[in-house]
């Protein structure tokens, strides 16, 4: 056995190179007995997702923008309530036909096509994984300190041009090392690390929450400032906040395929995320208001950050007392940290997505893996330090998570209306649904590249650079203006250019298992005759490779 079929993760046997190219076993739909996420699993993931930093702090650049922390709070609440929905519909087809989003992708972009949108989200995930792994290592200096404040103290025996320090980098390494163990657990089994998460970080935060207040006797004076906007300034600052937060969703908008997958039935995907999302995002950004409004009175200036804050709780000689709340409280956030943002959003993520791009070689469990050495090798701490627009692209990075969602709902709602063709996105048939054009599907592209054009100019002026008004209004609502051109674009040209699969009526269906039925009852001319007839579909007249 040579060194690459070593290196081949489980596969059927027989399948030719072409195959190998489209499936393994992480790719396939997903067997009942892995479908294992229950009502309560989402539910539970979405109260361990809230219980961030990055949520902790949303509100704050809404209040520096001159918001009051109610008008601040209502934004996150519709924000976090328009998203939802998002969620739900991007799920759907994962839980109803259980595949990953590379597969779904495959329905709208192509068989080949879609190897770009999954290669774009891939590479984010791993930027991601390296930049959120960074916070995390803030989170375990604050824990190390609480045990042993000498940590905080550790000489540093690197060059200035490696930009962190030995304590820095220790702290980054640590807690990079223990997210590994949590790679290796597969999908359907994770959900009761969420589980965990979202018993230990609430009662972390209301900790928190009931701490400041005591500390501060009182809520502060946040909560009794006044906005300093008024009329149009103050609507585009509520629509800019409120856009914050749906932007802040984009990436977990565009995977939601990935989890819904492990569905055990497709309400268990509905329901418990539209409810839960609004409501415990909401919940965790009224926390943070009032623990960061009780520090102006502690510390005499606002302090936004958590992690900054449990730091100042361990200046001064600290009690034994408050070293072992701190270290509770940095620790759920370390916690909150490893499961919200590199497991949900990146690890799984990259992980589904490598495996779409690699499949003969990398699964969900090794692609996970890759994410963790492609973030660690990346040096984020230098990203975030060395260009202040880097961090302006990563915000901005839903305008192309949104033109992609925008595709991939339309297909599945008003093109072909809920019927899947399952067979056909593992195979390169030229008769297949998904092979349009040599493997690509034009439409979806300039439908995609349609919902990136109309935002490309505010983004520029996101970056620094001069630009009209109505361009930065535009972007201002990136993920609509993306979303809303892709989806219109698409809608437009499948109804000019029309795909095989179009469907009159909507119904969730694997038109494949149907036709395996008729296989064993009639001859091909007839099944195909009986196909046209019972699902009344529409096919086009691409020219065949």
């Amino acid at each position: 056995m040579g060194l690459l079929q070593r290196l081949e993760v489980a596969h059927e046997p027989g399948l030719t190179h072409a195959q190998l190219f489209l499936t393994n076993e992480d790719l396939q739909p997903v067997p009942k007995e892995k479908r294992t996420w229950a009502g309560f699993n989402f539910f539970a993931f979405w109260v361990a997702d809230s219980f961030n930093v990055n949520t902790w702090m949303i509100v704050s650049s809404m209040v520096q923008l001159g918001l009051s922390w109610w008008q601040a709070w209502i934004c996150v609440w519709i924000g976090y309530g328009i998203v939802a929905p998002f969620i739900v519909l991007n799920a759907r087809p994962g839980a109803i036909f259980h595949v990953t989003f590379p597969v779904v992708a495959r329905t709208s972009f192509g068989l080949y096509g879609s190897l770009w949108t999954t290669f774009n989200r891939a590479a984010m995930a791993c930027i991601w994984y390296g930049v959120q792994a960074s916070i995390g290592g803030s989170c375990m200096l604050v824990m190390l300190r609480a045990m042993w404040p000498s940590v905080n103290n550790i000489p540093n025996h690197l060059p200035a041009s490696s930009g962190t320090t030995t304590r820095d980098f220790m702290c980054f390494f640590l807690f990079w090392l223990i997210s590994l163990p949590a790679i290796w657990f597969p999908i359907h089994q994770i959900r009761h690390l969420f589980t965990l998460k979202s018993i230990v970080a609430p009662t972390a935060g209301i900790t928190f929450f009931i701490w400041c207040i005591v500390k501060a006797k009182g809520v502060g004076p946040i909560i009794r400032q006044p906005s300093t906007l008024h009329g149009s300034d103050l609507a585009w600052a509520m629509v800019s906040s409120l856009m914050s937060c749906i932007s802040n969703m984009a990436t977990l908008v565009t995977n939601a395929p990935d989890f819904a997958s492990r569905a055990k039935t497709p309400s268990a995907a509905l329901f418990p995320q539209l409810f839960s999302v609004p409501i415990t995002f909401s919940l965790v950004s009224f926390i943070g208001i009032i623990v960061s409004s009780s520090s102006v009175t502690i510390y005499g200036e606002a302090i936004w950050s958590p992690i900054d804050l449990l730091g100042k709780f361990l200046d001064d000689d600290p009690s034994h007392a408050t070293r072992f709340g701190v270290w509770f409280i940095s620790a759920s956030f370390i916690i909150a940290q490893l499961t919200r943002t590199n497991i949900s959003a990146n690890s799984v993520s990259a992980g589904c997505d490598l495996t779409a791009l690699f499949p003969r070689f990398i699964n969900i469990r090794r692609g996970g893996y890759v994410a963790a050495i492609v973030g660690l090798c990346m040096l984020p701490w230098n990203l975030l330090k060395s260009s202040n627009s880097f961090t302006s692209y990563l915000s901005a990075y839903s305008v192309f998570l949104s033109s992609i969602a925008g595709v991939m709902i339309t297909e599945y709602y008003v093109i072909r209306k809920g019927h899947y063709r399952v067979t056909d996105l593992y195979h390169n048939r030229r008769d297949g649904w998904y092979w349009y054009t040599y493997g690509i599907n034009f439409r979806a592209y300039v439908a995609y590249i349609a919902g990136i054009l109309i935002n490309v100019v505010g983004f520029a002026g996101a970056t620094g650079r001069t630009v009209p008004l109505a361009a930065t209004r535009i972007y201002e609502m990136s993920f609509f203006t993306g979303f809303g051109v892709s989806a219109l674009t698409y809608w437009l040209l499948a109804r000019v250019f029309p795909v095989r699969g179009m469907a009159s009526t909507f119904e969730e269906v694997d038109v494949s298992q149907g036709e395996e039925r008729d296989d064993r009852s009639s001859s091909d001319g007839e099944r195909e005759g009986k196909e046209e007839k019972m699902q009344g579909y529409v096919y086009d007249e691409e020219v065949k490779a």
